[in-house]
């Protein structure tokens, strides 16, 4: 195992976090020196130091192995957690140690769960912050260490195919050095134009880049008690659809459709069924919000109903209304909506559309080779015919997820956790969709569940963030006696 090499390319990562700490310390100075100033001006440098030391005193080596671009990805991850608490524990206030950290792993993992109740209470810097760990998580730590290595380098095509999964680089056609470069510019790209359509549409201009960045990573932190609730604005409401939905779509697809100008690209079955399923959910829960006089007319029920569903697909967690009274069949039809999520190549979490619809195509072929075993049956996604050694990794994958589930679910319920928010908010952290229900839910926080059931939730996050697959690469490593 080289550390050398693994030393410098964490250190790049955490060089990313300094730099959007330093962006945050320039907040805090033009905002007046608001109460967080020194928070961030001391992570700032912890996190500048201990990035930079590596790349002073390590010589260069652009040479690396399977092992160790998997030990970068998990270190790049951790590390960055343990720098982004930081300001918040230096800051004090309601973060202790343990929240601090929950804050941090579900920013940067895009989860969107907070331990916070009043939220407008903290200075603009540490909102800016929280909005940042979004931005950074949403793209990936590594995936942003990716864009500073040459484009030549055997490292970034060997981290490349590591951080992104095959189903991401499915549907369009790109060389592979250039997938980084094609879903940073389509990411940043959603961030700029939502920010200034929230700037155009009446949004404080602090306000528009801090939810900016929270939409575009699908992500969920927003700098208000009420979230999006609290702008009373059915336009800003809309464009927040807009964009928790293209933020959800393939960025490779939205990229070609964008260069040749044309829809044909999303009109794709992963796309179609990902769309088909937003529709249908929300027609059902509207009639349940008028049946239950939950809602007064359908255009609400239809209007809210229709933004929470897109909210829970997209795992961003943003709300317009409180969910807490929520009937318990609806909130589990939206955690299973939140399970599948949105499509691979986006920022989204959970299992995604396209292993779902892998799983059911698997199944039907499996059963026409019963029914009629002399024929040749195969697997299509469109026109792209899928072999069957590119099927198992993600048939295994949607095994491991639920396993986790099962595994989070059982010890939520051991820690004291009662057995709906469970279930709710176990599913709401593997597939890092934020709030879950009752006092977890959309005007909720996680800050009064027991100490060891947030450590079990921000394990979660992770293993969601990052697909189990790495986790367990380095775990085979740790108790691999060959390595030893």
């Amino acid at each position: 195992m080289n550390w050398n090499v693994i030393s410098r390319n964490v250190g790049y990562a955490l060089l990313v976090n300094a730099l959007f700490m330093f962006i945050s310390i320039l907040v805090s100075v033009f905002g007046g020196n608001d109460s967080a100033l020194a928070a961030m001006i001391i992570s700032f440098t912890i996190t500048f130091i201990v990035g930079v030391f590596p790349l002073i005193f390590v010589r260069k080596n652009t040479a690396i192995s399977l092992k160790e671009g998997y030990v970068i990805i998990v270190l790049a991850w951790l590390l960055s957690f343990i720098v982004g608490m930081l300001p918040y524990a230096l800051w004090g206030g309601p973060f202790t140690l343990q929240n601090a950290w929950f804050e941090s792993v579900s920013g940067y993992t895009t989860c969107g769960a907070t331990i916070l109740h009043d939220i407008e209470d903290l200075p603009k810097s540490l909102l800016f912050w929280r909005s940042a760990t979004h931005f950074i998580g949403g793209l990936g730590v590594v995936v942003f260490l990716l864009l500073i290595i040459p484009e030549s380098s055997p490292m970034r095509l060997r981290l490349t195919n590591m951080e992104l999964t095959s189903l991401s680089k499915t549907g369009y056609a790109s060389r592979s050095s250039r997938t980084v470069i094609i879903f940073a510019s389509v990411y940043v790209a959603l961030f700029v134009l939502a920010a200034l359509c929230y700037v155009l549409l009446g949004m404080p201009v602090f306000d528009a880049i801090c939810h900016a960045m929270s939409v575009a990573a699908t992500g969920g932190f927003s700098t208000k008690n009420l979230s999006i609730a609290a702008f009373d604005s059915r336009w800003i409401e809309g464009v927040t659809m807009l964009f928790m939905y293209l933020s959800s779509i393939h960025f490779g697809l939205i990229y070609v459709s964008v260069v040749t100008r044309s829809f044909k690209p999303l009109c794709n079955p992963v796309v179609k069924a990902f769309t088909m399923t937003i529709l249908a959910v929300a027609l059902v829960i509207s009639a349940w919000m008028m049946v239950s006089g939950t809602s007064d007319n359908w255009f609400e029920a239809i209007w809210g109903s229709l933004f929470h569903t897109i909210s829970t697909v997209s795992t961003t967690g943003f709300a317009i209304l409180d969910n807490y009274s929520w009937s318990a069949w609806v909130m589990m039809l939206l955690a299973m909506v939140g399970i599948v999520s949105g499509c691979a190549g986006s920022t989204t979490g959970g299992i995604k559309v396209d292993r779902a619809l892998l799983l059911l195509k698997s199944a039907g072929n499996y059963v026409d080779n019963i029914l009629h075993p002399s024929s040749v049956n195969e697997i299509r996604f469109g026109k792209k015919i899928i072999q069957s050694e590119d099927v198992s990794p993600h048939l295994i994958y949607i095994g491991l997820y639920f396993i986790c589930l099962m595994m989070s679910i059982l010890l939520s319920a051991a820690t004291g956790v009662d057995h709906q928010n469970a279930v709710a908010a176990s599913i709401s952290t593997l597939s890092n969709i934020g709030p879950a229900c009752a006092e977890m839910g959309a005007m909720g926080s996680f800050a009064d569940i027991p100490a060891m059931t947030k450590l079990l939730y921000t394990f979660n996050m992770f293993i969601g963030r990052i697909e189990i697959y790495p986790v367990l690469a380095v775990l085979g490593m740790l108790l691999d006696k060959r390595n030893k």
